[in-house]
């Protein structure tokens, strides 16, 4: 291609019209002018890449990204390549080749193909012995223009690369063609992988991929096996061999070169390399049906396990977990492949002992090794496949292996230690934090192999702790302790042990433990907190271990623990413990006005006192709620008499929130199914009014007060509606004597200044008692003053408030759910209500959309039954199909075109007739809904949907393919995951 030759077509790629992207320019060299004006790329590079001001640079990067793909880029890519240039400069001349080459493949014409090749030999060839970065850019280019021509208009590809840098050229050293080839035949499958191929174009080029090898191999062999070969040549070709084998070459053409990979492992220039070699090349997913080479693999895996022990001993880190990533991707990769080789089970073995050796490497992760963390994904697939056998052969396996997991749990315990005090408090937060995480895999790790272990394993670990608390002659350490009680931990929390009989036994041992640690005494807390089921059904065992909790509570350091573990307490064992209450709720009310814990710990110990307080008697219930919330309550009432400020008010949105929490689990009835319908109906409370209302009822004028004042707050406001919501989903029908005062106190909330939360708890109300004839009025003339609200904010402009709108249209959805009377009051403003919905759909966030979508699914079904929601239907339901059609043109967001088709879907089943007319008519302008649509590909469109009526799976299959159409991604790569 003549490098002053502008590609035709190239100018849509984004380029803007302003901007002269000229040769005159790039040598003129001036001052860099206004983004309108004629830009230079010398300049704009030499910002991009020395001008400390990130602003210059975002300009500079944005305009050089203009610059790559505008039609000028054929030429001054070129021009940027010359010798006078510097790497950088060079650098973006080469990077802009490549994407003009893999972007806009299209606008280059067949008879320029075999020139531009040349041209980038020719590049390739002179840079081979100059910038390295400069050399991999040109090699990318090459490799995209030959992936874009394989196979019919360049058939050998990679044998012709091979054979032209093989060829004598006096301008550069052998050594330097070799490297330059090596480079290329890298980066060729690298760029195959990354590359925007059409799928059928891929599998193409990958077969010719596969055939190609042919010509890579053998040289890679030779280079790697020759004496004479330097160090950089043989790490340049561990490099290009691992990237081949990700184009899934057969394992057996591999083995060649995976035998001198391992030979390469010693020499510890090539280490890296090898090692990445050989990992890439064994987790193949295809490599799995060559067992053969497998099990020739296996030697050399145990061969190195010396180096291995000698890296350990030394301290060498990086050798050792080189070797462990070679050993763990054989096992892991291939566990099942090598069970099924039973004649092979002892040199398979020997590799999980070899991974075994990893995983208990010596040293504290991650501060003195990083190793371990890599094996134990695969001793999750070496149990999956062992008890995936048929019964017979996996009681063989279970014979050999049990011991070798019950080794394993041994190891983990002991690199989940902690360590000692002192070393400890020399790591920083972040290894303390993936000591955390690595303690976390760990669990899992212990969890699941009690599937294969079972009770052996519990039993197993009590006798290890009984020794070590019993024990007096030997002194125990508190993190071998600590390891053995978070392991119990591990499993209870997810394994049901009530049937264990070891728990009783461990239960009288945590009161044993000498606590003089934090992270021990964390543990115990756990450990109790894991056993809470446990305890309910062994409530005679509670008082072993609940005075160590409320002992702990005290302690700021182990805050969560304690405090999550009371909280599971109260909500297993609340029937068994009346005798306990009044002691934990002293407990509990010390450390609340200490003010100890933070606030989201205070919040669950008011729930755990909730679960507590719910087993007791009401006259109990309400003493123990007058001494515990009295303070807050007397606290509230001081602050609601203050100026607001900001102090204060963080102080009132923490009362509030420890009354909602409590309010939240405080429940004296049991609920029950109503088999009739989906809801949730209660037992009545025998003894009287239920305590939550009656200490509501007696708040409810301090809560006004302080409202009154903090209305315009958005966050106190949330935070008292909070304490009504949970109550209501908390009390069901019980809260019914709140519901007149509690509407009319949202009535004034909403009617001075309008809150989503508010409209979330009217929601809250019509879904629970809005079928209630006793509660229908309050109920009803709440709901249509909110909306009339609501519809006047719709008037002043609800863009600044996607919340409040979200919040209506749910409320609107849930009302024609479950009380479409609403609809018929003459005070209700259907046809407002349905035009502001239609409004809501065009607005950009999702979940506001979503939920205008919502309410139209609802409304659509009414149209027969109530007979507004008809009428508004038939007058403006054309309105809402075509806001449905401008967001499936391209208006919308792809992800919400399921809550699109839910509204066709409704209007074809509801109002067919009417909709059959609207679609023709709404898709008959031109351009409509969008410009990319021919009027054959409308007229299929509305005939597929008005055909369909049944199927609501298929209908959101036709707007996505319709929205893919209008947009004009449909068969492109932009639409593989959609």
């Amino acid at each position: 291609m003549d490098r002053r030759e502008e590609q035709p077509g190239a100018a849509g790629a984004g380029a803007a019209p302003a901007l002269d992207f000229t040769v005159e320019n790039v040598e003129k060299d001036p001052e860099w002018p206004a983004p309108a004006q004629s830009c230079v790329l010398l300049q704009a590079l030499h910002q991009l890449y020395y001008d400390p001001n990130i602003e210059n640079k975002n300009l500079a990067q944005k305009w050089l990204m203009q610059a790559q793909v505008s039609p000028q880029a054929w030429h001054f890519s070129w021009q940027l390549l010359q010798p006078d240039k510097v790497p950088e400069i060079q650098y973006f001349g080469a990077s802009a080749l490549h994407i003009k080459i893999s972007r806009y493949w299209s606008d280059i014409p067949t008879d320029q193909y075999e020139s531009l090749k040349a041209q980038l030999f020719t590049q390739i060839t002179r840079f081979a012995s100059g910038s390295k970065i400069v050399l991999t850019r040109l090699c990318v280019a090459l490799a995209s223009l030959a992936l874009s021509m394989m196979p019919d208009a360049w058939p050998c590809a990679v044998a012709d690369m091979v054979r032209l840098f093989q060829a004598e050229d006096s301008l550069v050293d052998g050594q330097g063609r070799c490297l330059a080839l090596l480079e290329l035949l890298t980066v060729l499958p690298e760029e195959f992988q990354t590359s925007r191929l059409p799928q059928y174009r891929k599998g193409l080029v990958r077969a010719s991929l596969a055939v190609e090898c042919g010509a890579v191999f053998p040289l890679l062999e030779q280079l790697l096996q020759q004496p004479s070969s330097p160090s950089c040549v043989r790490q340049k070709v561990l490099k290009c061999f691992s990237s081949w084998v990700q184009l899934e070459v057969p394992l057996q053409d591999c083995e060649a070169l995976i035998q001198a990979a391992f030979a390469a492992l010693q020499d510890s220039e090539l280490f890296d390399s090898s090692v990445e070699a050989i990992v890439n090349a064994i987790s193949q997913p295809d490599a799995q049906r060559y067992v053969n080479t497998l099990l020739k693999l296996i030697p050399l895996v145990l061969g190195l396990q010396e180096q291995l022990r000698q890296a350990v001993q030394n301290g060498d880190m990086e050798t050792s977990h080189g070797i462990c990533r070679i050993a763990v991707a054989l096992g892991e990769n291939h566990s099942r492949a090598l069970l099924d080789q039973v004649e092979h089970w002892q040199s398979f073995l020997a590799l999980v002992n070899m991974i075994m050796f990893c995983t208990g490497i010596p040293g504290h992760y991650p501060v003195n090794e990083t190793t371990s963390s890599l094996t134990l994904t695969f001793w999750y697939t070496l149990q999956d496949d062992i008890l995936s056998f048929e019964a017979e052969k996996q009681a063989v396996y279970q014979q050999v292996y049990r011991p070798v997991y019950f080794q394993l749990v041994d190891v983990l315990l002991h690199k989940a230690q902690f360590p000692s005090d002192e070393e400890y408090g020399f790591w920083s937060s972040d290894e303390k934090e993936q000591f955390r995480i690595y303690r976390v895999d760990i669990s899992d790790t212990l969890m699941y192999v009690y599937e294969m272990l079972g009770a052996e394993l519990l039993s197993n670990l009590y006798d290890k702790l009984g020794r070590l608390l019993t024990n007096s002659e030997e002194p125990y350490s508190w993190q071998h302790t600590e390891a053995l009680l978070y392991g119990f931990q591990s499993i209870a929390e997810t394994i049901d042990v009530n049937y264990s009989d070891v728990v009783p036994g461990l239960i009288g041992l945590i009161p044993r433990i000498s606590i003089s640690n934090v992270q021990l005494a964390d543990t115990v807390m756990f450990t109790i907190g894991a056993l809470s089921e446990w305890l309910a059904d062994h409530p005679v065992m509670i008082n072993s271990v609940l005075p160590l909790v409320l002992h702990a509570l005290g302690n700021p350091e182990l805050s969560v623990s304690s405090v999550s573990t009371l909280k599971k307490i109260c909500r297993e064992c609340k029937y068994d413990l009346p005798p306990y209450a009044a002691n934990i709720v002293a407990v509990s009310q010390d450390v609340l006005m200490k003010q100890i814990h933070k606030t989201s710990q205070c919040m669950w110990l008011m729930q755990a006192l909730g679960f507590l307080l719910s087993a007791l008697q009401v006259e109990e219930i309400l003493k123990n709620l007058h001494s515990l919330i009295s303070p807050y309550i007397q606290q509230l009432e001081k602050l609601a008499e203050e100026i607001p400020n900001p102090s204060n008010k963080l102080a009132i949105v923490h009362i509030l929130g420890l009354l909602s929490n409590l309010f939240t689990t405080l429940d004296v009835s049991h609920h029950e199914d109503d088999h009739e319908g989906s809801e949730l109906r209660k037992l009545p409370v025998p003894q009287g009014p239920n305590p939550v209302v009656v200490v509501l009822q007696q708040v409810f004028q301090l809560i006004q007060k302080v409202l009154s004042k903090w209305l315009n707050d958005a966050q106190v406001v949330e935070a008292v509606c909070a304490i009504f919501e949970k109550s209501v989903k908390t009390l069901l029908d019980d809260f019914a004597p709140m519901v007149p005062q509690l509407c009319e106190m949202l009535g004034r909330m909403y009617s001075t200044i309008p809150q989503a939360s508010a409209l979330d708890l009217t929601r809250q109300l019509v879904h629970i008692f809005a079928h209630e004839p006793a509660h229908f009025p309050p109920i009803e003339a709440l709901f249509l003053l909110v909306t009339s609200v609501t519809l006047t904010l719709f008037q002043q402009g609800p863009r600044n408030h996607p919340d409040i709108v979200d919040s209506f249209m749910q409320l609107l959805a849930q009302a024609l759910k479950r009380k479409p009377d609403l609809f018929l009051c003459e005070r209700l403003d259907v046809k407002a209500v349905f035009q502001c919905a239609v409004l809501a759909l065009k607005f950009p966030e999702a979940p506001t959309v979503k939920a205008s979508c919502g309410f139209f699914t609802e409304l659509l079904p009414r149209c027969g039954e109530v007979e507004p929601v008809g009428k508004v239907v038939q007058e403006d339901g054309r309105m809402l199909l075509i806001a449905v059609l401008e967001a499936i043109g391209g208006q919308a967001s792809r992800s919400l075109m399921d809550c699109f088709a839910d509204i066709l879907f409704a209007l074809n089943k509801h109002c067919f007739s009417l909709l059959s007319m609207w679609i023709k008519e709404a898709l008959q302008p031109p351009g409509f809904p969008s410009a990319r649509l021919s009027p054959e590909q409308k007229d299929t469109f509305s005939q597929q949907i008005l055909r369909e009526r049944v199927n609501k799976r298929r209908v959101k299959e036709m707007v996505k393919e319709f929205t893919l159409l209008c947009r004009g991604l449909h068969g492109t790569d932009y639409t593989a995951d959609y």
